[in-house]
């Protein structure tokens, strides 16, 4: 599955994953399939959407968000 990278928190927060799980929360009020994940090798926590698949009939991909 290839995914979007919205934003990345550190794992080392003292909040923990809260900063990534409200900006998740935040981007799924907005309508986006947003979900949180970690990135064991950057210690951090990725919150990430579905990338989108290629446009039918054309062959080219559809726009993406940014990627890291």
């Amino acid at each position: 599955m290839h995914r979007t990278v919205l934003e990345q928190f550190p794992a080392g927060d003292p909040r923990g994953s809260r900063p990534a799980e409200e900006f998740a929360r935040a981007r799924q009020d907005e309508g986006l399939p947003a979900e949180v994940v970690m990135n064991l090798d950057a210690d951090a926590f990725l919150v990430v959407v579905p990338r989108r698949s290629p446009q039918p009939g054309t062959g080219t991909p559809a726009p993406q968000d940014r990627t890291r």
